[in-house]
């Protein structure tokens, strides 16, 4: 089944002093381009919010369909859109955040494993921590439900979908999805990625 997969690279960094999170350096690399590394190539989709991005390094950008900010369900529903006006409807579509420059390199290949023949989504948890922007859906039962103008972020849309779990604790020591909120969290994360990047 074709794979889609969308970078949600559209929010404010308002916690941050409203800088663009995705050009954010850790250990000499971007933000944008560790988690670009680990996602194929071929159907990438990067959701550039409201006022979109200049100089994307790769992927295809997908700007918001309403010009004020309403989070990164905005930017799944833009997506989904998108396929579906062009035809791919038997394909599945991966979300990950921007802002999670840890992103295991195996995150794909788990993520699809994890979709079973009854499943419509799964997402991504760290023991009792969800991370609803990390998931995996099945594109027509996610066109189905963002028929509902009601869902507005995607904790609402995985209940909407009975989404089950993948806990990634059991196979990494650390938390993979940390996302970079603050400068503790990117002096955090540069510690953590200069122990690990070779």
């Amino acid at each position: 089944m074709t794979l889609y997969t969308l970078i949600l690279a559209g929010g404010r960094g308002s916690r941050l002093g409203g800088v663009r999170k995705a050009a954010l350096r850790i250990n000499g690399r971007t933000v944008f381009d560790r988690v670009a590394s680990v996602l194929p190539a071929e159907g990438l989709l990067v959701s550039t919010g409201p006022s979109g991005m200049q100089h994307l390094p790769r992927g295809m950008a997908i700007a918001d369909e309403d010009d004020s900010y309403k989070g990164p369900i905005a930017g799944i529903r833009a997506a989904t859109r998108y396929l579906a006006t062009m035809g791919k409807l038997e394909a599945r579509l991966l979300t990950v955040a921007v802002d999670t420059p840890l992103l295991p390199a195996d995150f794909v290949s788990r993520m699809e494993a994890a979709m079973g023949a009854a499943d419509q989504a799964v997402f991504a948890a760290w023991r009792d921590q969800a991370y609803p922007t990390h998931a995996i859906y099945e594109l027509p039962s996610l066109i189905a439900a963002l028929a509902d103008p009601g869902l507005q972020s995607p904790k609402a849309l995985l209940q909407a979908l009975s989404a089950t779990p993948l806990d990634w604790s059991h196979f990494l020591p650390d938390d993979p999805f940390a996302g970079l909120n603050t400068l503790n969290d990117l002096l955090s994360l540069g510690s953590r990625a200069r122990a690990t990047d070779k």
